[in-house]
């Protein structure tokens, strides 16, 4: 049974210009499936997708469009509301500037248009009251381009694809988010880690890990939704070769990767995004916290930097459960 037909959804958004490749994504994804070689996906900046749904009322992990570059343009086909999260600048409602970060009221036939990102940032997020209406596949309606499975026939938005949403459900509060509790984007970032699975002392050495926090690592041109990649960088590692693995000291027997593990792909280090492989041979020196992913879905790739701050597991939890009472609407504003 169709989206449509079970949920009596009706068409939203007809797409003008998809920019780069615009895709729907709904939160957390699609979790417990990594067994059967299937990361999460979802919306590479949690935060931004879920404070977009928030703000039109509907439930934060609802299915949204993720819009990296930031180039949009679509055609209101359904009055309601609608949120766009990210980079605040160059976003319209019939030619007149869209403030980001609220609530905003469209008509049937309103245009919206979002310019390409030229500052900090990489991600904007797109929430329509009542929710994206498309398939689940696997628990989730995240697109996974890798499988072509999830979102809008499995693939990135074309030229006059039509999406339906979900009835909104009666009059909904216009909210804004306080400009204080937005986060902060820059090209030079601090990411928090935690160490291992595989650091020192079996895989790299003291200093090598010492060198790895004190580094200033430059994101390459070649990094999207399956990961972010670094310049490259040669450890002097604690033992010669991989062994029975193979004959680079990263390599090791397949073993399962973390959502967020940052991966030694011989010299070259690579934080997994939520379509990587589920698998493979090469050691993960330290994780990502899961409050930090956020910040690593607005690294634009071949110009932003990144310094790693190792944290512990406390730490790790705090930073989360900020980051969960952003998402609560009794800290926004009414509009």
């Amino acid at each position: 049974m169709s989206a449509r037909s079970a949920g009596q959804a009706l068409p939203a958004l007809e797409i003008i210009d998809p920019g780069l490749q615009t895709t729907v994504q709904d939160y957390p994804g699609r979790r417990g499936r990594q067994a059967l070689g299937f990361f999460p996906s979802g919306p590479v900046d949690p935060l931004g997708l879920q404070v977009a749904n928030v703000l039109v009322g509907n439930r934060p992990g609802a299915a949204a469009l993720e819009i990296p570059l930031g180039r949009f343009q679509a055609v209101i086909l359904r009055a309601g509301l609608i949120a766009i999260t990210g980079p605040d600048a160059g976003v319209t409602l019939n030619g007149e500037p869209v403030p980001l970060w609220e609530a905003v009221s469209v008509a049937e036939g309103d245009v919206l248009s979002c310019a390409v990102i030229r500052g900090a940032g990489y991600r904007r997020y797109l929430a329509v009251s009542g929710g994206i209406a498309v398939d689940e596949a696997f628990g989730s309606r995240s697109t996974l381009l890798v499988a072509g499975i999830g979102g809008h026939d499995g693939r990135a938005l074309e030229r006059a694809d039509v999406l339906d949403a979900y009835p909104a459900g009666g009059a909904r509060q216009r909210r804004r988010m306080p400009v204080s509790l937005r986060p902060h984007y820059t090209d030079s970032w601090e990411i928090e880690i935690l160490r291992g699975p595989h650091a020192d002392p079996d895989f790299l050495t003291a200093q090598d890990f010492e060198d790895f926090l004190g580094a200033c690592w430059r994101c390459d041109l070649n990094s999207d939704r399956t990961g972010v990649r670094f310049n490259p960088h040669r450890f002097q590692w604690a033992r010669t070769s991989g062994d029975v693995a193979g004959g680079h000291p990263s390599n090791l027997l397949d073993t399962s990767y973390p959502y967020g593990g940052i991966l030694a792909y011989g010299d070259v280090l690579t934080i997994l995004g939520p379509d990587s492989n589920t698998s493979g041979g090469f050691a993960v020196i330290a994780t990502v916290a899961h409050a930090a992913l956020s910040k690593v879905g607005q690294l634009r790739p071949g110009r932003d930097v990144v310094r790693f701050r190792e944290i512990n597991l406390h730490q790790a939890a705090a930073m989360q459960s900020h980051l969960d009472q952003l998402l609560d609407p009794r800290h926004f504003e009414t509009v």
